[in-house]
């Protein structure tokens, strides 16, 4: 066999095997083509991509949490009453005059405790985490009717909802394009294409396989597009959402964790064989527990969002949060059987979900066929999961 047929069959081997983690891709391009086309390009256009991130940043974030807490077998049934028991105690705390900087810190140490909570029993006391977010759903669904008297309660002011509405320095922009929408996402391009060097490099150091340097171009070419695309979007209507930086840099740190810390590394291990870890020295436990409490640091944070953007804590908040967010996961490549995923493939996948809502919306379907596709979609996404794997001998 010739160097160039070996050459053809490694790069053959190497989209085959990475033809999951970048299928997510090509289905969130197929689909903003054909709502392209169903909706004369009003899908596209910058307002319209605004919106998207605005109405569902609380989906990306939540699922940003929920994709660590499915690669270890678990699961959090309870994301969306938590989500409405802490922006009401946020709502309360910025009411009482604490500011925007308090009620978040407020919202955050909430979620920290009620993940402890919830992870206590799951890791320590070996209760299911579906038994135990079951119950976690019903009992903060219940105190927040509770602390809220099941009436709305009212920001005092429009401080609040700026960091689920508002603008990324919009006062020093002028004229019709946002520069420093522009700017920022430059600047963003600019440390991920160094990152993705950087670490390329210390791959070959380290004998890892690598990819050949012509699809490694390519990747960073078309990353490189589609994010110079979006600022372009962003820039052209309002500027940068200030919730698009929040949920940047939420992305940017989890990403980061799980694919070069230890604790990322010790995440996947236990999601793989939770007994091999246990007997290899990690504390199964320990990681079990810390990511419940991420969980509930990142529903704190989208409390926080989804109360800014309504701009009231509504006692009914929070309904199907967690369903959104586990369809993400699933969409986004993560497995059913844990073990496997990434954080940029589930806010992938849940920009796949947004924009198939946003596109049914535009088309005026109601929202009975909406859950329809919605279910199909993930009946769909967790069948090629088992198919995958089983083909591969997996499972």
């Amino acid at each position: 066999m010739s160097d160039s047929q070996v050459k053809k069959n490694d790069i053959a081997g190497l989209i085959k095997s990475n033809i999951r983690n970048y299928s997510m891709f090509l289905m969130l391009v197929l689909i903003m083509i054909v709502f392209a086309v169903l909706t004369s390009g009003t899908n596209l256009n910058s307002r319209n991509f605004t919106n998207i991130f605005l109405q569902y940043s609380y989906v990306l974030i939540l699922a940003v949490g929920m994709v660590q807490v499915i690669i270890i077998g678990g699961i959090d049934l309870s994301v969306g009453s938590v989500c409405a028991f802490v922006g009401a105690i946020s709502a309360m705390v910025y009411n009482s005059g604490a500011g925007i900087a308090g009620s978040l810190l407020a919202a955050l140490l909430v979620g920290l405790a009620i993940g402890a909570f919830q992870g206590f029993w799951i890791a320590y006391l070996k209760i299911p985490a579906f038994i135990v977010t079951l119950a976690g759903m019903l009992l903060f669904r219940g105190l927040t009717y509770i602390i809220t008297h099941v009436n709305p309660i009212p920001l005092k002011d429009d401080g609040y909802k700026q960091i689920a509405s508002g603008m990324f320095l919009e006062t020093l922009d002028t004229g019709d394009v946002h520069i420093s929408a522009l700017a920022v996402g430059a600047v963003l391009l600019a440390v991920y294409i160094i990152m993705e060097i950087l670490s390329r490099k210390k791959n070959i150091q380290n004998n890892f396989e690598v990819a050949p340097g012509s699809l490694f171009i390519g990747k960073l070419v078309i990353i490189s597009v589609l994010v110079l695309s979006l600022a372009q979007r962003f820039a052209t209507y309002r500027g940068l959402p200030v919730v698009v930086i929040v949920l940047g840099i939420t992305v940017f740190v989890f990403n980061f964790m799980m694919k070069n810390t230890v604790l990322g590394r010790y995440i996947y291990a236990v999601g793989g064989n939770a007994r091999s870890a246990k007997l290899s020295g990690i504390n199964s436990e320990l990681i079990t527990f810390v990511v419940f409490c991420i969980m509930g640091i990142l529903s704190g944070l989208a409390g926080v969002v989804s109360t800014g953007y309504m701009n009231s804590a509504l006692p009914q908040a929070g309904n199907l949060f967690e369903l959104d967010a586990i369809a993400a996961c699933y969409i986004g490549g993560v497995s059913a059987s844990g073990g496997i995923g990434t954080v940029v493939g589930v806010i992938v996948g849940g920009l796949v979900m947004s924009a198939i809502n946003n596109g049914m919306s535009l088309m005026n379907i109601g929202s009975d066929w909406q859950y329809v596709v919605k279910a199909s979609i993930l009946l769909l996404a967790v069948f090629y999961d088992v198919y995958t794997r089983r083909k591969a001998g997996l499972g």
